[in-house]
Formats: C-alpha cells, structure tokens, sequence
C-alpha cells in the first residue's frame, strides 16, 4: 500500500491510551490499510491511525485539530474510557543508512506501513506498561500498612471483602496484559516481515519492554500473595470469633439446663 507518508523525512508518532478497551468491529475491512494491526487512513493529509484493541490509539503524522476529531468518532466504541489518557510520543527520521532507535527517536531508511504498524505496536505496549506500573504501585502504597499491622500487632483491620478485591484487581491487571495486549509476544506484523525483527528488538530494547513486564508480573503475585494472606488471617479472626459465639451459646445452655433442674430437685 503506497503511503502519503512515505515521502515524509521526519514524522512524529503519538501513542494516547484511551480506555480499557476498543471495539474494533464496526470497521469495515474496506475502510483500512490494513487489519492486523487495525490501520486507519485519519484525514486527506495522509496521516494513518493504528488501533488496537485494549484501547490505544497511535497516530501518524496527523495534525492536532484532526487527532481530536477523529478521537472523538471512536469514543462510542470505547470500554471505560480514561478521563485523561496516556500519552507517549516518538519521533521518526527517515533516509538513515540505518533501522533502529538512537536517543529516543526512531531512525528507518525509508518509510513503510509495516514499519509503522511494528513502532505502533511497541508504542501501545510501553502504554499499557505505564498505565499498570502506577496502577500496582499505588496497591502497594496501600497494602504495605496492612501487612506492617500484621507484622507489628499479630491482627488486620482490613475486611475480607476489601482485600478479596485486591485480589481480584491484580488478576484483572494480568488478564488485560496477557490476554489483551499481549506484552510478551511479538507483533503479527513480523510473520510477514521477518526482517523488521531487528526494528522491534530496537523499539523492545529502548522501552524495556521484556524487564517492566517481568517486573510488573513480580509485583502483581507479591501483592496478590500478600492481600490472600491476609485475607486468609481475616478469615481465620472470623472463625475464631464464631468459635467463641458457639461456645457461649453451648454454656448458656448448659447453665439454663442447671437451673431448671436445681428448681425442680428445690421442688
């Protein structure tokens, strides 16, 4: 597909997080560039959007006052669409003798769809990374005190349910970044093209995509490992206190059971 952009020298490629996800069913394969990844042609310019859909958006060479409205026509597809997205930019330097990524931007030696489609793909992954790395910091913000009060004072004043929905939101997080947007794998662009590998290891290399995601899932089984265990001392406090309940209930009878029989030896 012979591209606007191709004679372009330097491009920038914008990356916006929009939501948790995109639906990308309503697009006619008719209407695209291309399908894996979804790309768009944005405006008579030439400028071409790449969707994806966990809910990123990058954009090629297009203009401010054409980003807005074409962001516009896709919130009725998004899933819990972000007030504020993730943003992330990326310059692109055509005609170098070279393919790779030198002081954060991206130098090709001519301009292609497929190479498009490989940055956007590396781009919409750094996105999701950022997004989840300040989600499970601020859980740890939040347990950490939980598991001092458990360390310090042998109890948690946490419910069962709060931390249960700990839990729940760090498995969440693992599905999207695995089931989703598929961190760990390489894009389909490069069955294709095999010789952009060396392009994507490039962009893989400056976004450290392989290490935050190992990171990440470190992260996420510590906090969800923690939020169980608490969850199972919660649990344990409640048996203990029904425990109690029973035994009460079981002299109360006795005690009722004494009486009634010391009234009628008194008879």
């Amino acid at each position: 597909m012979e591209l606007q952009l191709k004679n372009r020298q330097d491009l920038k490629a914008r990356a916006l997080l929009l939501g948790d996800r995109l639906d990308l069913k309503l697009f006619k394969i008719a209407d695209c560039l291309a399908t894996t990844p979804l790309t768009l042609e944005v405006d008579s310019e030439g400028g071409i959007a790449v969707l994806f859909r966990y809910g990123v958006v990058v954009l090629f060479g297009v203009k401010s006052p054409n980003e807005v409205k074409f962001i516009e026509t896709l919130k009725p597809l998004l899933t819990n669409a972000y007030p504020a997205p993730e943003i992330e930019e990326l310059e692109i330097h055509c005609g170098k003798s070279s393919i790779g990524v030198q002081s954060g931007a991206v130098s090709l030696d001519e301009m292609s769809l497929e190479k498009l489609q490989v940055i956007a793909d590396a781009l919409s992954k750094n996105l999701v990374l950022t997004l989840y790395e300040k989600k499970v910091a601020g859980e740890f913000d939040k347990i950490e005190p939980l598991a001092q009060e458990l360390a310090t004072h042998g109890k948690v004043s946490a419910g069962s349910r709060q931390l249960l929905s700990k839990i729940g939101s760090m498995l969440l997080i693992e599905h999207r970044m695995v089931g989703r947007a598929e961190i760990g794998d390489k894009p389909e662009t490069l069955w294709d093209f095999p010789h952009l590998e060396g392009l994507y290891a490039s962009l893989e290399d400056e976004f450290e995509l392989m290490e935050r995601q190992s990171a990440l899932d470190r992260k996420l089984g510590l906090i969800s490992d923690t939020a169980q265990t608490l969850a199972d001392v919660w649990d344990n406090k409640q048996l203990h206190k029904l425990e109690w309940y029973v035994i009460g209930l079981i002299i109360f009878e006795i005690v009722i059971s004494l009486v009634e029989l010391s009234d009628k030896f008194l008879r």
